[in-house]
């Protein structure tokens, strides 16, 4: 039965937490040590201030019959208190020994996997695992694990030593508590594992679905379906709501049925106590107090076994990853002239049957311009992130001078630069955010990089010069001055291959014209590979090609498209709004 819960069988399988149990085992061992003699000092608080009340009741017979208990009373006030907080400490010792490892295993993980992980996850999916799964993870040794440890350590004594005073009512004890430690938990699970599941999924497709429509926002909005993203989050929202309120409804009536068992193990006692000291009824009380503590360690058993439907997904998932970090010490060493070759590349994302490209041939020679054109979501990104290898072909080949891209690694910077649509500069001096592209660049290489992009007069004029903070995102300069000082990181990098992914959008004709200039001028020599959606400076290219459902439709140069293809005459009058 056990085998066939969820948590059970992914433990078994599991190559995260199990690693920390056997290694941070004696830690673990003092922890539950400490948690149960917390309750003993709890439960023996309560015995003798129980005793203590009807033997002062009535005349006792010895002073040392009041003098004991209040001596014990002391020891256990004192006790449990201090012993609690060595437990405390020593159990949050144990998680933070263990996750601070499995931290650095995770990330070990996500960078071993960097260039690959992005193509087999979404952004919200990451979000998802860090900021979910983690603290999953966590919370499965907090609430669960160690909760259930403690637990059963002290179902063992009471049940023995309940035992030892009257057999049937330790086998009585047995059942009681056995249903409360180990049947409504497992109850719990099997009835609220389907619906927590589900709540689990719809906030991670949440974190998708929200992270990724907000990030592509405009497109919701310039296509006149804002209204259709609201709806979208709105509906998803209120799925998950609706789970959530049948789990709490049920959750209430369990929680209610957990202590009605106890209010039975409270009036067994009571019974049982009334037979077995009918002339010294002041053990009663003493008996039946000792176990109110104990309602702090078993009630909340339920509850920690159903939240391991959670944990259970969040460990599947991680379990996905690999585990032990890996490093390619190989030093990949090409000589000029670098020449790319794609051939019969093919991509579908993971998670969907959508094929984005489908048989791209092509060739880019060294110092060549080529500009790819093409409809959003045409594939034109995509094609950039596997030219870098950061994606894998789903079919195919993409290679420089005969090694594939992906097996560049870290040393791909070598020989691609990259400018995005939105250039991002950091919090830091002029100086810092230019360095990113050479480490080592002087101030005067800084300055010639400035003079090439036409920033250099701006940045004199400036209070601090190079020192000068550029704020978050580079929001102190217009996009045309964000996109130069983002070239001139570039022309420190100095790469012979120089991608710009669709970088003058958002500018006014007018800058983006200089842009372009300006990126031609500056990156001649260089191979440049352009991708945009319109036409603009499309004639200083060396190659055009066009981007339709996943296929190369137009390809050539910008004379001979306009000499022979009409639908290449078309576009370009519309562009230029003829």
């Amino acid at each position: 039965m056990f085998n066939k819960i969820p948590i059970i069988q992914a433990l078994k399988e599991d190559r995260w937490v199990k690693p920390f149990l056997k290694r941070y085992k004696k830690t673990l061992v003092l922890a539950i040590s400490l948690g149960i003699l917390t309750f003993v000092c709890a439960a023996g608080l309560m015995f003798c201030a129980g005793f203590l009340i009807s033997k002062s009741a009535t005349k006792p017979e010895n002073i040392l019959l009041v003098y004991v208990p209040i001596v014990l009373t002391r020891a256990f006030g004192i006790g449990r208190p201090a012993l609690q907080y060595l437990e405390r400490l020593a159990s949050h010792n144990w998680v933070f020994q263990m996750t601070s490892k499995f931290r650095q295993n995770l990330y070990d993980a996500l960078e071993v996997d960097a260039t690959k992980f992005n193509s087999k996850y979404q952004l919200g999916d990451i979000l998802g695992l860090l900021s979910d799964d983690v603290s999953h993870i966590q919370n499965l040794y907090l609430r669960s694990i160690f909760p259930m440890f403690v637990a059963w350590g002290l179902y063992a004594i009471i049940v023995v030593a309940l035992g030892f005073l009257t057999p049937l009512m330790g086998l009585w004890m047995l059942l009681v508590f056995g249903i409360m430690i180990f049947a409504i938990p497992i109850w719990s699970i099997i009835v609220n594992g389907s619906k927590q599941s589900f709540e689990k999924e719809a906030r991670d497709r949440l974190y998708v679905d929200l992270t990724d429509n907000v990030m592509g926002v405009s497109d919701w909005v310039l296509s006149g379906r804002s209204q259709e993203f609201l709806k979208l989050h709105v509906d998803n929202q209120a799925k998950m709501v609706e789970v959530q309120q049948q789990i709490k409804s049920f959750e209430r009536k369990r929680n209610f049925i957990v202590q009605m068992f106890y209010l039975l193990v409270i009036v067994s006692l009571i019974i049982w106590g009334a037979g077995k000291f009918a002339h010294a009824t002041n053990w009663i009380a003493a008996f039946v107090l000792a176990v109110f503590p104990l309602n702090e360690a078993i009630a909340g058993l339920p509850a920690a076994g159903q939240e391991t439907n959670v944990y259970e997904k969040s460990l599947r998932r991680l379990n996905k990853l690999k585990t032990e970090k890996i490093t390619n010490n190989e030093k990949i060493q090409i000589e000029a002239p670098y020449n790319l070759l794609l051939k019969d590349v093919h991509y579908t994302y993971p998670k969907t049957d959508k094929e984005v490209l489908s048989g791209i041939n092509l060739k880019i020679v060294a110092g060549e311009k080529i500009a790819i054109l093409g409809q959003s979501g045409a594939g034109k990104s995509t094609l950039a992130s596997l030219l870098r290898g950061d994606r894998l072909p789903s079919q195919g080949s993409i290679s420089l001078n005969g090694i594939p891209t992906a097996k560049f690694g870290d040393q791909i910077a070598n020989y691609f630069s990259v400018i995005n649509q939105k250039p991002y500069l950091f919090n830091t001096t002029i100086a810092n955010n230019l360095r990113l592209g050479n480490e080592t660049a002087s101030d005067e290489q800084i300055w010639d990089a400035l003079d090439r992009v036409g920033l250099l007069e701006m940045v004199k004029k400036l209070p601090q010069k190079l020192d000068t903070k550029v704020d978050e995102a580079g929001l102190r300069f217009s996009g045309g001055e964000r996109h130069r000082l983002a070239l001139a990181r570039i022309l420190l990098q100095d790469a012979p291959i120089v991608l710009l992914d669709e970088p003058t959008v958002g500018l006014d004709s007018v800058t983006e014209q200089a842009v372009i200039d300006t990126f031609n001028q500056q990156l001649v020599g260089k191979t440049m590979i352009w991708i945009t959606h319109h036409l603009q400076g499309i004639d200083k290219m060396d190659q055009v090609l066009f981007i339709e459902h996943g296929q190369i439709v137009i390809q050539g140069s910008p004379n001979e498209l306009w000499e022979n293809s009409s639908r290449f005459r078309e576009l370009k009058k519309a562009d230029q709004g003829l």
